[in-house]
């Protein structure tokens, strides 16, 4: 067999496979766990060990190309100091900094403030019979709270994230135009630039202070401060990386808990549930689910050599669940034992906010819970957000009792 005998398709710009692509994973996986789509000319792992070897192999599959598809198929210019788009030796000594300035203290100091935006979010709310779990809390918080951590105004942060969103969405299912959604080879964003100048000249205790002033040791030993161009690459990064996947975690959480209304009971009675109930939402519905590598050599799977050159697609969604890992990857269960799963990634490039995300995602579960122990969809008004990247909901309207 090839990488293409098989009848099932997968076409990630599908808006109706977007809405329900598990039929599609579980076909991908049991018939075709190499798969090649000819229209756009990329392959796809879909199995748990596969998309978990290739993570880890950075030498066959690269990401300085890109590590979203349309991005790897225009060629065009990464932007400096995106560390996702980046390789060692330079992905190494660029994480390094990031990772001692997204420290675990950090984090932590600001749990108290997550959680005062999240009381005053859905106080307010409270016995008027319903809220959106995106609109009034999934999509502000998020972005609340790496603004808190960058320094971003409280009063900028709203329209940060409008810029970014609008950046991501997908007008029609077809591959978009990667320079009209990233930029010709620049990273956007001019707002943050002025951020950056202005903190340069006042300097203060936030991660944005941190990355300018912060040094790294080359692989020659000498030492160097970012560039401004650096530290925006950064800064775009953080912002919309720690808005966009953790705003469809708590979308995730509210409509999967909608749907098992029984676990969401447990949960109520016992809110120690609650970090094993993240950790499966995550697994259940990844909020990215696919990532992009660029193949750097010739590699076999299955029989079939992959050209160098090719694009790979590591369908962590669809690994997340795998049945060959997970018995039963397609039942929600909050009691799953989950040694670990690739909803953050794995290898080099797991995601250095994971602890953010859970940490949000933890906070907002339980301040919803404290108020509203049980909701149902307005699924009417529901609309799911669509997007080449991340994938979840752009409302999520529920009524409460």
């Amino acid at each position: 067999m090839t990488a293409t005998d098989s009848e099932v398709s997968y076409d990630p710009y599908d808006f109706d496979i977007d809405s329900d692509p598990y039929p599609v994973f579980k076909r991908l996986r049991d018939e075709r766990p190499l798969y090649h789509n000819d229209r756009y000319d990329f392959y796809a792992l879909s199995r748990f060990n596969d998309v978990q070897r290739a993570s880890v192999d950075c030498k066959t599959y690269i990401s300085g190309k890109g590590t979203v598809l349309e991005v790897i198929k225009s060629g065009m210019e990464i932007p400096p100091g995106t560390i996702i788009f980046e390789d060692p030796p330079a992905h190494d000594l660029h994480r390094g900094l990031l990772s001692r300035v997204f420290t675990p203290r950090r984090v932590g100091a600001i749990e108290p403030k997550i959680r005062e935006f999240c009381a005053r979010s859905l106080d307010p709310l409270v016995g008027t019979g319903g809220f959106d779990f995106i609109v009034d809390l999934g999509a502000p918080m998020p972005m609340r709270t790496i603004g808190l951590l960058l320094g971003i105004p409280e009063q900028d942060q709203e329209a940060i994230r409008h810029r970014i969103d609008d950046g991501l969405r997908l007008a029609e299912g077809a591959m978009p135009d990667p320079d009209a959604q990233y930029g010709t080879g620049a990273a956007p964003g001019t707002e943050f630039e002025e951020y950056i100048e202005w903190r340069a000249e006042h300097p203060s205790d936030d991660l944005m202070t941190e990355l300018l002033q912060g040094e790294y040791e080359d692989e020659t030993g000498a030492r160097h401060r970012l560039t401004r161009q650096e530290v925006l690459g950064y800064v775009n990064l953080l912002a919309a990386a720690g808005n966009e996947t953790t705003t469809r975690l708590i979308g995730w959480a509210g409509k999967v808990l909608a749907d098992h209304p029984d676990q969401r009971r447990e949960i109520v009675d016992d809110p120690g549930l609650i970090p094993n109930a993240i950790e499966e939402v995550l697994r259940y519905e990844s909020p990215s689910p696919v990532q992009a590598r660029f193949v750097a050599e010739d590699v076999e799977h299955y029989g079939v050599v992959v050209p160098r050159g090719s694009a790979m697609l590591l369908l962590t969604a669809s690994g997340n669940r795998d049945e060959r890992k997970f018995a039963d990857g397609d039942r929600f269960d909050i009691h799953r034992t989950i040694d670990h799963h690739l909803a953050f990634g794995y290898g080099i490039h797991f995601c250095m906010g994971a602890a953010l995300a859970r940490l949000e995602g933890r906070i907002a579960l339980e301040e919803v819970l404290l108020r509203f122990p049980s909701w149902e969809i307005d699924r009417d008004r529901a609309v799911q957000a669509r997007t080449s990247t991340v994938r979840g909901w752009e409302c999520l309207p529920v009524v409460t009792s």
